[in-house]
């Protein structure tokens, strides 16, 4: 009986997921980047109802009293954003503790999570259940690392992460 329950909690688990779950990609226009790592968000078109903030998953940007790299980070996000429309990529948790949408977000082929990462504005890190673009963001940090960018930079890197940066500083 035991085995008959595991094998169907593996087929079941095996499915392909519907169409309409968790891949649905609003396009938001960008009204604000209080953090490097957070978006204010109001909806383009159909979505209508959405004006959120939205916590782009997988990455733990600089606190912006963490200077410089809180202020550079946020304003590298604002500049990879400009005026474009972002599309928003949800995954298995939509939602934060705080009420914050959770998502990657795209902008013309380019995942915004992974590009501040890669240039050394944000760190990687895993968050439970969301994880689509792990491997992508860690590789990115392994490539801000070895190169020296942003936070990695040698001449002055930066000593505590955004974590450890909140709990001794709030």
């Amino acid at each position: 009986m035991l085995v008959i329950c595991f094998l169907i909690f593996l087929l079941v688990g095996c499915q392909p997921k519907d169409a309409n779950s968790k891949t649905i990609q609003p396009q938001v226009k960008i009204v604000g980047v209080p953090s490097g790592n957070t978006l204010n968000a109001i909806a383009i078109g159909s979505q209508s109802n959405l004006n959120s903030q939205v916590r782009l998953i997988g990455i733990d940007a600089p606190d912006r009293r963490q200077r410089p790299w809180g202020e550079d980070s946020s304003r590298r996000l604002r500049e990879l954003i400009g005026d474009k429309p972002v599309k928003l990529e949800f995954d298995l948790k939509e939602k934060d503790r705080f009420g914050r949408m959770l998502a990657y977000a795209w902008q013309d082929k380019i995942l915004l999570n992974e590009e501040l990462v890669k240039e050394g504005y944000a760190l990687f890190v895993p968050r439970s259940p969301n994880h689509k673009y792990d491997l992508r963001l860690e590789r990115a940090q392994q490539y801000a690392r070895l190169m020296g960018k942003g936070i990695w930079n040698p001449e002055k890197p930066m000593r505590l992460t955004p974590g450890e940066f909140r709990r001794i500083y709030r």
